[in-house]
């Protein structure tokens, strides 16, 4: 029973990811900051969809921070200083099907207090 409803969430968010991939795009730019948290640590990734390049990237377990609210506004400070050395001061959210509430926001809006305008 528990692993027809942890399929069924997976299912939803994968639905959910495809639909807001359907909307947004990123350019050299403009890219877009994609988000994944596990249940440990989050990832975050600036990706150029034209080339299909990564343009910069930041790792939780590498800062060593954990998927928390707090740990998302470490992630994002470090990713905005790595968008900002290379020019790129703004950006499209991924928020990769998962629902802007708790660490997701909170990653946006440090993002954001970090001179990333979303």
């Amino acid at each position: 029973m528990v692993a027809n409803i942890l399929k069924r969430k997976l299912s939803l968010r994968i639905k959910r990811k495809r639909r807001i991939r359907a909307k947004i795009n990123g350019t050299t730019t403009c890219p877009r900051i994609s988000i994944f948290k596990s249940n440990r640590t989050l990832y975050v990734q600036a990706i150029e969809d034209i080339n299909a390049t990564t343009l910069c990237a930041s790792d939780g377990r590498k800062l060593g921070i954990k998927a928390n609210k707090a740990g998302a506004a470490v992630l994002a400070k470090d990713i905005a200083g790595k968008l900002n050395a290379k020019g790129i001061n703004e950006g499209v959210f991924d928020r990769n099907g998962y629902l802007y509430h708790g660490v997701v926001a909170a990653f946006a809006e440090a993002l954001r207090e970090n001179g990333i305008k979303l």
